[in-house]
């Protein structure tokens, strides 16, 4: 003879519930708490040296990198480095448009 009374269905899908709400609820402080650290740097982060640049009529952005890469290292660098710095989608540029460049 057991002294605890049978499981109803009922009982059975309420301690599921429960379950699986506490699994929930552990996940997302968990997340709260290690989440914020993975984006985290190590320190400030250091201001990058730029000048800022009138861009010619006729000037593309393969000219204007190519006259700031230094002899030996690849123009497409320096390319990407002014994407980047001017958060440009592409390579256009119009005339007259001021884009940032970097110190080297």
């Amino acid at each position: 003879m057991s002294i605890y009374a049978p499981q109803t269905g009922e009982a059975r899908a309420r301690r599921a519930r429960a379950g699986r709400f506490l699994a929930v609820a552990m996940l997302l402080v968990a997340a709260a708490v290690i989440g914020p650290q993975a984006f985290a740097a190590d320190g400030p982060a250091q201001p990058a040296a730029v000048d800022a640049y009138t861009v010619g009529a006729g000037e593309t952005l393969w000219d204007i990198a190519a006259a700031l890469t230094p002899a030996g290292d690849d123009v497409r660098d320096t390319v990407a480095q002014i994407q980047h710095l001017n958060a440009m989608p592409d390579t256009a540029l119009a005339a007259g448009e001021q884009i940032y460049l970097p110190v080297q």
